[in-house]
């Protein structure tokens, strides 16, 4: 039986480049079919690294109680003060708490792509910015001056919209605002952003509230008395943050929204390639029934044939799983999208094509092969011998 199904299978696959035109349809059904699935959950996983990748576990995002984002959050200069000053932040060889209150707000810019406007964060900083978030490193032109409208932009924004060169004027709140620095921060989510001086900001916007306020902490350990003592205090009502659960959660929408888009619309496609692979293998089956039968009628046994069958189909689904998985990496893998973030502004990510969606795109791919081709593998060895030979 062993060497029986070995013999047929091996003929089989060899004789797949006489039946091209069959083997092409499953294997382009399944490879698009892939490649969907795939790309889909590339945006997914590059939108989530890129938020999860922002901030580090010895700093912390203070916001307002009960806000989610920073663009429904408002801090008082009082309560600022109260939050930098309490026990468990670093400070500098001066004494000084290391942190920083900003304020964000929305800059309409039109995308390279399509000269549509967008939303893009405008974050007003403090000076200790640079000591705060090392990361965030000048590569073009220079820091940006306090009290002057300038600005410093990140790599991610320069991609993705217009008027963000170095030199650039960009034009808002009834003003031109200098671009003088492009800044790269390790592909995390500042680098979808727009920065400037924090008291220039909120002259140009006439507030005097801040939207969130980031420390430093002296270690990771300090966090939890540091939050006790800030949640606790009655004249703050705030919530205490790590940065990065607070930029992790802010993905946690769209990778929901991303993931039902991977399961609806590749469920749809996937199953269409299951009925396609249905129907192209009946049809290869049919094709074949003489062969099949003469194979049956001189000692063949059933069991072979149906292996036979549902080995080609799994080859064929393969080739197309691997065919779709390298197509979506070389076509898709490190390409720069923007969307909708929590703050109502885009934010700007790398599509990420990971392992793991590879090895569950050629897993889909076998899924399909496995119920295209287990059928008329069936059909193929209850066909009668005699039946199969007279329609021959």
């Amino acid at each position: 039986m062993f060497k029986q199904t070995i013999a047929v299978t091996s003929m089989n696959l060899r004789a797949l480049p006489q039946r091209l035109g069959i083997s092409l349809v499953i294997v382009i059904g399944i490879a698009v079919t892939v490649a969907v699935l795939v790309s889909v959950g590339a945006m997914a996983t590059g939108f989530q690294k890129t938020l999860s990748n922002t901030g580090r576990d010895d700093r912390v995002i203070v916001l307002r109680g009960g806000s989610e984002a920073e663009l429904s959050s408002t801090i008082s200069r009082d309560n600022t003060l109260t939050i930098l000053d309490a026990p468990g932040v670093k400070r500098d060889a001066d004494g000084k708490p290391i942190g920083s209150a900003d304020m964000v707000a929305i800059v309409s810019l039109p995308l390279k792509a399509s000269g549509s406007g967008a939303n893009v964060t405008l974050r007003g900083v403090g000076p200790k910015m640079p000591v705060l978030r090392p990361e965030i490193r000048i590569v073009e032109g220079r820091m940006f001056t306090p009290a002057l409208r300038e600005l410093i932009v990140g790599r991610g924004a320069v991609k993705q919209f217009s008027g963000l060169d170095l030199g650039s004027k960009v034009s808002f709140r009834d003003a031109d605002w200098t671009v003088v620095g492009i800044f790269e921060s390790n592909g995390d989510a500042h680098e979808s952003e727009l920065m400037t001086d924090i008291e220039t900001a909120l002259s140009a916007y006439r507030r005097n509230l801040f939207q969130s306020v980031t420390v430093m902490l002296e270690s990771p350990e300090a966090f939890n008395a540091y939050k006790d003592r800030l949640t606790t205090d009655p004249t703050l009502g705030v919530d205490v943050k790590r940065e990065p659960d607070y930029y992790a959660k802010q993905s946690q929408g769209l990778k929901k929204l991303l993931d039902l888009l991977s399961f609806g619309v590749g469920g749809i496609m996937a199953l269409g390639a299951i009925f396609g692979t249905l129907n192209t293998m009946y049809t290869a089956v049919s094709s074949r029934g003489v062969e099949i039968a003469t194979l049956r009628a001189i000692g063949f046994g059933a069991l072979p044939v149906v292996v036979s069958v549902f080995v080609e189909a799994l080859a064929l689904a393969l080739i197309g799983g691997a065919l779709g998985a390298i197509g979506a990496w070389i076509f898709f893998n490190g390409n720069t999208v923007n969307t909708l973030g929590a703050n109502f502004t885009q934010v700007v990510f790398n599509l990420t094509v990971s392992p793991a969606l590879l090895v569950n795109g050629i897993v889909w791919a076998c899924v399909i092969g496995v119920i295209g081709g287990l059928f008329p593998a069936v059909r193929a060895a209850r066909l009668p011998i005699a039946t199969a030979l007279r329609a021959g």
